[in-house]
């Protein structure tokens, strides 16, 4: 029990951290990449809960939840990267 609490303090704090750059980020990069890690600690959280609470429940969500994660960064690089949501195929005639 005091292992889970250990993390769950040091979670907590990387998540203060987390949020600081993404509320502070000189750059729309470095706030993706910022919301990036709060996805990985909110995978993170619930692996946590799913061994604090005895469900595997959680587990599953945090698969879900880390697979949407992977797109949503891949697209919100792709956008601002510059080349837009597609790569410009469909505009060909």
């Amino acid at each position: 029990m005091s292992d889970i609490l250990i993390f769950s303090v040091a979670f907590a704090c990387l998540a203060f951290i987390n949020l600081y750059r993404l509320i502070k980020g000189p750059t729309a990069a470095d706030r993706m990449v910022a919301g990036d890690a709060a996805d990985t600690l909110i995978c993170c959280a619930m692996i946590l809960f799913s061994l604090f609470s005895g469900r595997g429940i959680y587990l599953d969500l945090a698969i879900i939840t880390a697979m949407l994660g992977i797109i949503d960064t891949l697209l919100v690089g792709r956008y601002l990267e510059g080349r837009g949501w597609n790569d410009g195929s469909a505009d060909r005639h």
